[in-house]
């Protein structure tokens, strides 16, 4: 049921036309070759949109989607810079969740930084990407193996999570996951009691903020 109001949300926007990633080449490029712009919006349910679990299980589960194979020699992406809120291409969509009463924006950031090599799950800290949200911890990462990936390793403990998930005060939740990704499409990472919505873009050639 969340997923499908976030879908929704998602929806209401103007669709962009996402652009596959090239194929890598068969020799890996030098670091600092392809640079990648990445926009996360995170935000926690105002109220429980799933039931109780054992939420001191999830810390270990973890979603990978689109495994591959490792190959070549393993980079570890480069951290360019952070991108200034007049780059940002998700605000409407950051206004639309807010509006709609039953999600909280609590963080909005965009970086540039180059690709990690397929399975090192090296990312940035979310100190490092300028995000300082109380409770908020953990890293994202940009692979690029055959294709781009883009995953996550986040926790969060809040003072006042949403009513009918059956947790404490400050329960850490956790949000592990990994999935392949095209050019501006929307890519919505779900959890009972937050979540993130990211987009992965070319550095070179972004289109202006909004399109």
């Amino acid at each position: 049921m969340r997923a499908l109001l976030v879908a929704l949300l998602l929806c209401a926007l103007t669709p962009s036309l996402a652009q596959e990633p090239a194929p890598a080449p068969a020799t890996p490029p030098g670091p600092g070759s392809t640079v990648y712009n990445i926009e996360i919006i995170v935000f926690r349910a105002s109220s429980a949109l799933g039931g109780p679990e054992d939420w001191g299980a999830e810390a270990g589960a973890r979603n990978i989607a689109g495994e591959e194979s490792a190959s070549g020699v393993a980079q570890v992406g480069h951290f360019v810079a952070v991108l200034p809120s007049s780059a940002w291409q998700l605000s409407e969509l950051e206004n639309r969740l807010r509006a709609s009463g039953l999600y909280v924006p609590v963080a909005h950031a965009a970086w540039s930084q180059t690709a990690s090599s397929w399975g090192t799950r090296a990312g940035f800290t979310m100190q490092k990407l300028g995000i300082e949200v109380p409770g908020l911890a953990g890293s994202i990462f940009l692979e690029r193996g055959q294709w781009l990936h883009l995953g996550m390793a986040l926790t969060y403990a809040m003072a006042s999570p949403p009513q009918g998930l059956g947790a404490a005060p400050d329960t850490p939740f956790t949000l592990n996951e990994s999935r392949r990704v095209r050019f501006y499409e929307r890519n919505y990472f779900d959890h009972p009691a937050f979540g993130v919505i990211a987009m992965v873009s070319p550095a070179q050639g972004t289109r202006p903020p909004g399109r």
